[in-house]
């Protein structure tokens, strides 16, 4: 079992105003590669389909060592790195055009009966599934807290174009919601070093959700929640922005 490989290039309209990838494209690039890769490994969107099932992330760690910029050419390799009885892991390295690391991450998914919304034991579906077991990240997924002490409240509304081919809010989406309750300033200044996001709920077209943010020097955190139910927590160390 090799690693899967997928080659992108970073477009204009995927950037900042300062040319770096968005957050929410990179973690969109991430679900691509893991899509791509599932279906060449045979359990993919098309499996999930026949099966009524679905692949839902729990967790993601991101560490961002150089965040790619316009133009640039990226190559993103992704692998199942783990699973015990309902959770997958899958890790990502993406690389420069040089083959320097620019970007780690590895994430938590479970495999769901799409009608009951439960887990469902791998070995059920995919009794041979297989991984290559190689994490790039040691995390372990530490639990994210709700934020206390709230410097910023913003409200957001899962548009159509939120929603993904699970009906419920994409996981991208929530990074975005994220950093949009930093100011402009601190944004056009800073770049994400590292982000962590652990999911709770799903969230669905047209609801209301309100975003807490508390930030602490160059860390912030964040709760996403739907009036009393939390649907995820955040964790984002910043840095700041290379000179142009």
């Amino acid at each position: 079992m090799d690693k899967f490989e997928k080659e992108f290039q970073i477009r204009s309209y995927e950037c900042d105003q300062d040319g770096y990838l968005r957050v929410v494209t990179l973690m969109n690039i991430l679900q691509d590669a893991a899509d791509a890769s599932a279906t060449a490994l045979g359990f993919g969107f098309d499996f999930c389909i026949r099966n009524n099932v679905a692949w839902v992330g729990t967790n993601y760690h991101v560490v961002i060592k150089k965040m790619p910029k316009i133009h640039e050419k990226i190559k993103v390799l992704t692998w199942p790195s783990g699973e015990n009885k309902f959770m997958a892991l899958r890790d990502f390295i993406i690389l420069d055009a040089k083959g320097n690391q620019m970007i780690l991450a590895t994430s938590q998914w479970v495999l769901v009966d799409a009608v009951r919304k439960r887990p469902i034991s791998l070995a059920q579906y995919l009794p041979n599934y297989m991984y290559i077991n190689e994490r790039v990240l040691s995390t372990e997924f530490v639990k994210l807290g709700s934020v206390d002490n709230t410097e910023v409240s913003k409200e957001f509304e899962a548009r159509f174009d939120d929603i993904d081919l699970n009906r419920h809010v994409n996981n991208a989406i929530y990074p975005l919601w994220a950093t949009e309750t930093l100011s402009n300033d601190f944004l056009h200044h800073h770049i994400p070093a590292e982000i962590e996001i652990s999911y709770k709920k799903e969230c669905l077209y047209g609801e209301h959700v309100t975003v807490k943010t508390n930030l602490d020097s160059l860390t912030s955190l964040h709760t996403v929640a739907q009036q009393d139910k939390e649907l995820a927590h955040l964790r984002i160390t910043w840095q700041e922005k290379a000179a142009s």
